[in-house]
């Protein structure tokens, strides 16, 4: 028995699992952007190739590069985060009921009465400036202040809408997405904060069980000298260093006991604590009032926000104007004072909204979002919990054993350059 060979040949496998699952771990998260050149030419070449080698991130579609397989999969990953995880957490009513629709409402008054006046000044000088400027100060303080008086009803019954509409204003799948594509960092985070112990663990593992796969490959080299066993066995000990340093982490879902003994997916087994990491993420960073409110605004339904709000807002110069309405409706003409009233419905939109994006406000009320989420996820079936996380890398976790494999024949050759047969 040759003892050298039989310490070198599980170092350098164990160095091989090392290197491997450190490696693939890098390939998971980085770079965020994608780093690379155009190969001209090369797009119509990928375009024939099978549609899976066609998703590799950066080396088909026209370029030679790469980018992280979690960013550059964030907008998938954002679909995949709200079908296995958010919309099992709450539905947008829920999420938005948790935000305190009357505290919303304070805020925006509290906030908003500046801008109002503002508002009214700016419309009526570009609408009616020569009347504007003939009105008595006295009979403009008047205005403003019935204008005052009203917004508290005005945004308590926007809010109160908000709430009662949300299902149908709000998209909360095109929410998530929009933010994780422009921010693929969070993307990242999502699985770095959360799966920081097993993503540590993994790259550990891939050392002890290449190592252990080391004393097999020891004796089967030892007993059949052929040149490309040693390739072929590193090719197997990469792929399989991969491959069941994966499983570790996510199986079995539920636990068992095999002669005593629990075995139960790593990550699973820390479905308390990551219930707190996940749910103070997604409501710092994503399902936040800012968001929603921009959403609101932004999204692909917001044609029915602005709609609503206007409604809402339009009876306000007419109760503003009071009972000189007629008078007013005559002095200026039936199709001036209809263009007045409709340009503070539309105008006042945003400045309504504006105030959901205040950091502090903002803070306070993703307290009670975290608090949500967190419980909701703890009484989460094992099922779900693990396919939260894991069903947005399952489709492209083959790339991580594909490149075990070639780590692994690559250290195998470099086995045999060095030490030989």
């Amino acid at each position: 028995m040759d003892w050298a060979q039989l310490i070198i040949i599980p170092l350098f496998t164990g160095a091989i699992g090392y290197i491997t699952n450190l490696s693939g771990v890098w390939m998971l998260f980085n770079p965020i952007r994608f780093i690379g050149f155009r190969v001209p030419g090369l797009k119509t070449v990928g375009n024939l190739l099978p549609r899976r080698f066609q998703e590799i991130p950066g080396l088909i579609k026209g370029n030679v590069g790469w980018q992280g397989i979690v960013p550059s999969r964030a907008a998938k990953m954002g679909s995949i985060a709200v079908d296995k995880g958010i919309s099992k957490l709450g539905s947008p009513g829920e999420f938005y009921q948790r935000l305190e629709p009357e505290k919303i409402a304070e805020h925006i008054l509290a906030t908003s009465e500046r801008d109002i006046h503002t508002l009214v000044e700016q419309i009526m000088e570009r609408e009616q400036p020569q009347l504007w400027a003939d009105v008595p100060p006295r009979i403009k303080d008047a205005i403003h202040a019935r204008v005052r008086a009203q917004l508290p009803e005005i945004v308590h019954a926007v809010t109160d809408q908000i709430g009662e509409n949300i299902d149908q204003l709000l998209d909360v799948k095109l929410m998530v997405i929009k933010h994780l594509e422009a921010h693929p960092e969070l993307a990242n985070r999502i699985f770095l904060d959360i799966g920081d112990r097993e993503l540590k663990l993994m790259v550990n593992f891939g050392f002890y069980l290449g190592f252990l796969l080391g004393v097999p490959v020891y004796f089967i080299t030892h007993e059949w000298h052929y040149w490309w066993l040693l390739p072929i066995l590193g090719t197997v000990v990469g792929y399989m260093t991969n491959l069941l340093a994966m499983s570790l982490i996510f199986v079995p879902v539920e636990p068992k006991f095999i002669m005593g003994i629990k075995f139960h997916g790593l990550f699973l087994r820390r479905q308390s604590a990551v219930a707190d990491i996940y749910a103070k993420l997604i409501a710092d960073e994503i399902v936040t009032l800012s968001n929603i409110g921009t959403e609101l605004l932004t999204g692909v339904r917001a044609d029915r926000t602005r709609a609503m709000i206007e409604t809402a807002m339009r009876p306000a110069v007419d109760r503003a104007t009071g009972p000189a309405r007629a008078a007013v409706r005559v002095a200026m003409g039936g199709k001036e004072y209809d263009a007045i009233r409709d340009s503070v419905a539309v105008d006042a939109v945003d400045y309504t909204m504006t105030p959901l994006g205040d950091q502090e406000f903002n803070a306070k009320q993703s307290a009670l979002i975290r608090e949500l989420i967190a419980g909701r996820m703890r009484e989460m079936a094992a099922v779900d919990f693990q396919e939260m996380l894991r069903s947005a890398i399952k489709e492209d976790e083959w790339m991580l054993y594909v490149h075990g494999a070639v780590l692994g024949f690559s250290g195998g050759l470099i086995h045999l350059a060095v030490f030989g047969v």
